[in-house]
Order: C-alpha cells, then structure tokens, then sequence
C-alpha cells in the first residue's frame, strides 16, 4: 500500500486553513476538567421497592435513576424514602422487572417533578406527565416539583364565591365554594364518581380547568370516565392523570400531589382550578404497601404514623388566593370509600376532620332508588350558605331543615298508622320535596332552573300530584321559566338577590306550568281509560 503524502501548507485550500485555525483556538481554551460522580449499588429488588448502598450524599425525596439491563435509555426511575445509616429506601416509580441486585444507581440533583401548562389541557397523562392517550408528545416545556408548599395564611382569602355541581340537592342543601375541600364519601357502588363527572361537566360554562386524578383504578373505569366526559363536551377543559391499578404503587402514591402541582400552574395565573381525587383510600392502602415494605413501623390498621399527615399536607393545598395574589382558587373534592357504612374507620375519619365537609352517600338510598343517593342528614359544608348565590338563601334556607324533619318523621311514622292530618300533610310534601331533589346521572341543571323548582316544592305546589308524576312537571317548570323569564334567570344567574317579586313571579309561572301539565294529562287519563 502506497504512503499518501499530505500536502504542504502552502498548499492548503482557504477551506481547510479556516477548520485548522478553528481547531487550534477550540483546543487552546479547553480546559478539562474531572467529573466526580456518586454511583451507588442496588444490594436488593422486590415489589416496587430497592434497597441501595453507596450514597452517603443523597437527599430525602431525590430522584434517582436506576440502570437495568437494557441500558441507561431504559433507565427506572425512583425516589429515595428512607435514609438508613446503612442503606437507602428507593420507591420505584415502574416496574422492576429487568432489576437486580449490582447494578448501578445515579442521583439527579432535583425531586420528583410534573409537566405544567396549557398543553395538558384535553390530554390523559401519567403522574410524570408521560402521555397515554397516543396523541403525541405534550407541548409544556415548564415543570414543577409535585410537593410544594400549601399558600401561607396571609395570601388566601375567605372562601364566598360558590361552584355550582348542576345538582340540585347539593347546591341547595350542601353548598360548595371555590377553594373549599368538600369530602365526597360512601361505599362502593354509590354514585361518588357520578357526582365528580356531573361536576365537571357543570363547569363547562364556568371558565373552571378540572383535573380528574384516576388512583388506583381499573382500565375499564378510567375508559369509561373518559367517555363520558367526550360525550358531553367536557373533556377540552380536563385533565386526566391517571395511576391504574397495575401502576407501581410508587406511581399512585404520587398521582395526587402531581394532579395538584398542575392545578397550581393554573391557579397561580388567577384561574379557578377543580380537582377530584378518586379515590384518596386506593391512595392510603399504597402508602402503606410502600411503608410495609420498607418496614416502617405500622400502626392503626397496618397505616403508618404519618399517614395523617400525607393526606393533609395534600388537601391543604387547595385555597383561594387573595387579590394581590391573582386571586385564583383551587377547589378539592377527594373521594373515599367506606366499609358497611363504617364512617368511624381510620381513614375515613382522617379525612373527615382534614377536609371542610363530606357529601355522604348512602347506599340504603341508592338500592331505593333514589339518586343521587345523598343522605342529606350525615351531610354538611362548614362553608355553608356564604359560598351560595343570593337566591338559594331566600329559596333553600328552610328547604333543609324540613326536610330533615321529614326523613325523622317517616322513620317514627312506620310504626303508627294513626297520624293526624298535620302529619300526613308533611309527610306528603316531603316525599314531593325528596323526589324534586332526584336527578339523573351526566343531567347538570342550570342555577335559575334549580331556584323554580326548589321555590315551587317550597310553596307546596307538587302537593297534590302523584310522586311519580314529578319528573314531568318538574320539567314543564323549568321550560316555562327559561322561556318567558330570560331577564329574570340572568340575574338569577349573575347573583343578584331574589326580591318579593321574583319571588311572586317564579311562583306565578310554576304555577301556570304545572296546570297546563295537568290539563294535557287529563285527555291522555282518558285516552287510556277508554282503550
């Protein structure tokens, strides 16, 4: 083989004498320097949690990155729990699958973080903000840690301006504000995720983001929530953050705190922000999977001691700022399942004295058909009637305490037929009033169609129809107020106090409805008595 001979200098191109002479200057100021690295070991692997030596640096809650055997593309990521004098605790956040013991283990210097923004918005993403739904990468280039910390005293304000659920009993009976944390609690297969979607699906004229945070749940569920709200139009103002059953405990352990770092992006540029946590007790039971497995001490129920404070220092996030802060809100509605009714259990009560009311679902209610099932009675908001509009106060004030009384009176009544005529009169106008505050699922009502409704079972006008002729002229009601009040329900609408004339003429025309519907019915009684 024949030696090439380089070309002299002087023959060099101008081409080449530019790269030599670029090549020389990059050389001459580089400066190297040595990168020092702790790397630890994995030492075990079992169920979502890793034991690793050789960090003596790390951090409590750094995220760490655990090579596997397919190389550092496929790296695991985990969060370090426990800080022993021996030992480290590492939470996976995926699977541990193709880990074992000697592989290495790197630090990244910063806490678990979330993708925050616009980008999200009509998107279902995992608590890392890693898509699920195959429609791409997200546009978001902003991240924020999950754990940050709750607004101080000072930078919140009174909670006053209501968030409507489109559900008649409960924006009547057991208002809920924006920035409030409104439990919503029962057994399984009462309806509590049908009133966090009917919620959302409320906002839609509302200008509130909702972020819907699925812990722990079936595939099959999450599909059918999501659904739901494309059905509906709801799904261009929600996000979905989803740990699914399968997930790695670690993984649905963070969901909810990375669902409410989201909210506060929103909630920090002066919006109004709903968060729904389904459910928080999924949550509990993978904190304690996680503590037992890391062999922290158990206490209660197995939980561990600080499972109280996991939960608070989440719900406590949720707020309304004031003013000077951009006055955006962040409004909770955590859900927890119960056990036979046990609202004393460890969690349940937990949260009950966390949050600032519980909407109670009672699954006698829900096998009677009466839905939603929402026991009025073990029910309250410690906002109350501060968060409602001004027509709810004059309409619904003793709308609750009646009805109350009722459901105590019929209970005592099953055991004596003799009742006088007072009682009976009640107990009539009660089972009116019960089957005014039934709705169906996925059906939200508009605020003025509410007040009429509610004012017109007030009044005893349903007094004299059939239970289950109700529905029907309930919406007879509602046709006639949208239609020949319009002035009247905008300002119902935009909060304006309900005066004696409203009053008078909300009356008038319920009234006048609800005879034409009983004058239609009397032709069709006698149509299908003489066929």
């Amino acid at each position: 083989m024949k030696r090439m001979n380089l070309p002299e200098v002087g023959v060099l191109t101008p081409a080449l004498e530019s790269l030599f002479a670029a090549t020389d200057q990059v050389l001459h100021n580089e400066r190297p320097e040595l990168l020092v690295e702790n790397i630890g070991t994995i030492r075990s692997v079992g169920n979502g949690v890793v034991r690793v030596i050789g960090l003596p640096e790390i951090k409590v809650d750094e995220l760490l990155l655990l090579s596997n055997e397919k190389g550092a593309a496929a790296d695991v990521q985990g969060i370090a729990f426990n800080l022993d004098r021996e030992e480290i605790g590492v939470v996976l956040l995926g699977s541990d699958e193709h880990l074992s013991a000697g592989q290495p283990v790197r630090r990244t210097n910063r806490v678990v973080d979330t993708p925050v923004g616009e980008g999200l918005l009509g998107r279902v993403v995992d608590p890392l903000g890693r898509p699920l739904d195959g429609k791409g990468a997200l546009r978001s280039t902003e991240r924020w840690p999950i754990e940050r910390d709750a607004a101080p005293i000072v930078d919140r304000a009174p909670v006053t301006v209501p968030i409507q659920t489109g559900i008649k009993v409960i924006d009547a009976l057991i208002p809920v504000g924006r920035g409030q944390r409104e439990l919503i609690v029962g057994d399984r297969q009462t309806g509590k995720t049908t009133i966090a979607i009917d919620t959302i699906i409320n906002q839609r004229h509302e200008d509130v983001i909702c972020i819907f945070c699925a812990i722990g749940q079936p595939n099959s569920a999450v599909a059918r929530i999501i659904d739901d709200l494309r059905k509906r139009d709801a799904f261009g103002y929600t996000i979905m953050v989803v740990a699914m059953g399968e997930e790695a405990a670690g993984l649905q352990f963070i969901a909810p705190y990375a669902a409410t770092s989201m909210a506060e992006y929103f909630m920090e540029q002066g919006r109004d922000v709903l968060v729904i946590y389904d459910d928080l007790t999924a949550h509990a039971r993978a904190y304690r999977e996680l503590s037992l497995l890391l062999r922290r001490p158990p206490g209660r129920e197995a939980y561990p001691g600080d499972i109280f404070y996991i939960h608070s220092r989440l719900l406590e996030r949720a707020t309304q700022l004031n003013e000077a802060r951009g006055g955006g809100s962040l409004t909770a509605l955590p859900i927890i399942e119960t056990q036979a009714q046990n609202l004393s259990a460890y969690i349940p009560t937990n949260l009950i004295s966390i949050t600032d009311g519980q909407i109670y679902l009672s699954p006698d209610l829900f096998q009677k058909g009466i839905l939603p099932a929402v026991d009025v009675g073990r029910s309250v908001s410690r906002v109350g009637g501060k968060t409602q509009l001004p027509a709810y106060r004059s309409v619904a004030g003793a709308l609750r305490l009646s009805y109350a009384q009722f459901e105590e009176l019929e209970a005592f009544s099953r055991f004596d037929t003799r009742l006088d005529d007072e009682t009976r009169r009640r107990l009539e106008r009660g089972r009116r009033v019960r089957a005014v505050l039934q709705q169906p699922a996925y059906a939200p009502i508009p605020v003025p169609e509410q007040i009429a409704v509610l004012l017109a079972a007030g009044q005893g006008l349903f007094d004299r129809l059939p239970v289950q002729r109700i529905p029907a002229v309930e919406q007879a009601v509602r046709n006639a107020i949208v239609n020949e009040l319009p002035e009247l329900c905008r300002r119902i609408t935009r909060g304006d106090p309900l005066s004696d004339e409203d009053r008078t003429l909300l009356i008038r025309h319920a009234r006048r409805a609800i005879s034409a519907a009983h004058d239609d019915e009397l032709p069709q009684r006698a149509a299908h008595g003489n066929a």
